[in-house]
């Protein structure tokens, strides 16, 4: 009688079945979206079905680039050691595609036997054939890196039409199968070489839909001096902002990343800055690996769906008996028409749309008459795995990140500055001094006296009132002046004796000298007298 409250309950409670992230990502794909996928012929139109290894495998790094732009140094930059099938040199040198994965002996998997293999997210790569196969290979190799995220190396991308014809697969197409299933893209600048060839735009508008993962570097920025960088950086943007469009600026990170020593060292500073921003950037892959995967499912049942509209659409226009040539070039030529009745129909962005042209080229080999015509059943299990299992999954990524604070990428280069006084800003700002037996503060502390006697001190204490009279001079925002204020009053009386007020300017001259503020007060800034009190 009451079954439906049986079943309502049951719906409620599937999401709590999955264990892992990964589990439910599996389970949802395989029941409620490739039954979609499979019915439209989705995957000989966008991108081959989803496999097990695809939700398992680790974060990976797609670095994209012209020739000699330094792909390959900068891996090795990262993982601090060669690896099997590395070559490095002015002229094109790297000629395949190279998964470079953690492994416990080094050694080198050919294409052919690294599709057949099913713990690797690679099968779906044996669609391009032999041609791109024979040059695809996974290096091997144990590295404390590779343990949390793989590199993909590509081969430079050339200018001119005959290199793209002699390739012999479609890289485009391949770059954007990889661009699906990668957690971050890195596109490699060469400051001496801007020019973007024909190819190498071609490859950026196909990871259209992917901006997100996308990051620039414009490398060997040390072979030119600053006036020369900064007009450099103008014109990549420049270019960039005519093949990439969106409205937002892509994150580009400068600077020189091998292991030379730096030609023109003007820039040190800023080098050092973006290369931490950057392996900053890197070693969040592994935290937010399920969170990219929930994402990319998202995308993909969204186009599945609109999919699905395009292909029952055109099935429901077609003659049963005559005219199916006609009709077939009519509708692909007003093709543009149907995008837009489905749009209104459905409400459905036009950002979620596949590319016009590209649909009306496959099409023309489709036979229409055998297209499948709407199935509501499918497009509704796809809508409930939207509106609710999404959710049940996104309260286990929540889960999975508090329970995994610190994944984060260890090892080689991004180990190399973590401690000591070489890691970032160490012995600057509220650094500085950190190394010394003498208080810092003490440097500049009798000019700070001077102006603290001017200020009526009360048993060698002055006032909250009158010491703010002081602070605002420095043109800092109240909110910067009340972090001073907590972290200079060390005993927490309300007022600040000599040593406090000193701190106060000394920490006023951290953050105008452009540094950030510490979240609490270093040992080496404690004035000497407090030290017991703060103990």
């Amino acid at each position: 009688m009451f079954s439906w409250l049986g079943t309502d309950d049951r719906r409620k409670k599937e999401p709590e079945v999955f264990q892992t992230v990964s589990d439910g990502l599996k389970k949802l794909y395989k029941t409620k979206l490739l039954p979609l996928e499979e019915s439209y012929k989705f995957h000989e139109f966008h991108s081959p079905a989803l496999e097990d290894a695809d939700f398992d495998n680790k974060p990976m790094v797609l670095l994209v680039g012209q020739y000699s732009t330094g792909k390959t140094s900068f891996i090795r930059y990262l993982l601090e050691q060669d690896f099997p099938g590395m070559r490095i040199g002015p002229e094109p040198t790297t000629d395949s595609f190279i998964a470079v994965m953690h492994g416990d002996t080094e050694g080198v998997i050919p294409g052919n036997a690294l599709v057949v293999d099913p713990k690797k997210p690679f099968r779906k790569l044996n669609a391009f054939g032999n041609a791109f196969l024979n040059r695809f290979v996974c290096a091997q190799l144990p590295n404390p890196v590779l343990e949390s995220i793989s590199v993909i190396d590509t081969p430079g991308i050339l200018s001119g039409e005959k290199q793209r014809i002699s390739r012999g697969y479609d890289f485009a197409a391949v770059l954007e199968w990889f661009a699906e299933r990668v957690d971050r893209i890195i596109l490699l600048f060469d400051a001496h070489k801007l020019d973007i060839s024909d190819e190498f735009s071609e490859v950026i508008k196909a990871l259209k839909n992917h901006e997100d993962k996308i990051r620039v570097v414009l490398n060997k920025a040390d072979q030119i001096e600053t006036q020369q960088l900064m007009r450099v950086y103008g014109a990549l943007m420049w270019s960039l902002g005519k093949i990439v469009n969106t409205p937002e600026v892509i994150r580009v990170y400068i600077g020189s990343f091998w292991s030379h020593p730096l030609l023109i060292p003007d820039n040190r500073k800023l080098f050092e800055a973006e290369e931490q921003d950057l392996f900053k950037d890197i070693q969040s892959l592994p935290r937010n690996a399920a969170l990219r995967k929930l994402n990319d499912l998202i995308k993909r049942a969204r186009l599945a769906k609109v999919h699905a509209y395009i292909i029952s659409s055109l099935k429901k226009e077609m003659p049963s008996v005559f005219g199916k040539e006609n009709k077939k070039k009519e509708l692909i030529g007003s093709l543009a028409d149907i995008y837009k009745r489905i749009e209104r129909e459905h409400q459905i962005s036009p950002g979620d749309f596949p590319n016009l042209k590209k649909m009306q080229d496959q099409l023309q080999d489709q036979d229409l008459t055998k297209f499948q015509p709407l199935k509501p059943k499918l497009l509704e299990a796809v809508d409930d795995m939207l509106a609710n299992d999404i959710a049940g999954l996104m309260v286990l990524v929540r889960q999975e990140e508090t329970q995994r604070p610190n994944s984060v990428v260890k090892g080689g280069a991004f180990d190399g500055t973590l401690d000591g006084p070489f890691g970032h800003g160490y012995g600057e700002g509220a650094g500085e001094g950190i190394d010394e037996a003498e208080w810092v503060v003490a440097r500049d502390k009798p000019a700070y006296d001077e102006i603290f006697y001017t200020l009526s001190p009360v048993n060698g204490k002055v006032t909250g009132a009158n010491a703010k009279r002081e602070m605002v001079k420095s043109k800092l925002p109240n909110t910067v002046l009340g972090k001073i204020w907590k972290l200079a009053d060390i005993d927490k009386d309300g007022m600040l004796d000599d040593e406090e007020f000193a701190l106060a300017n000394h920490l006023i001259k951290v953050k105008l000298e452009g540094h950030e503020l510490p979240s609490e007060l270093p040992a080496h800034l404690i004035p000497p007298s407090k030290r017991k009190i703060s103990e």
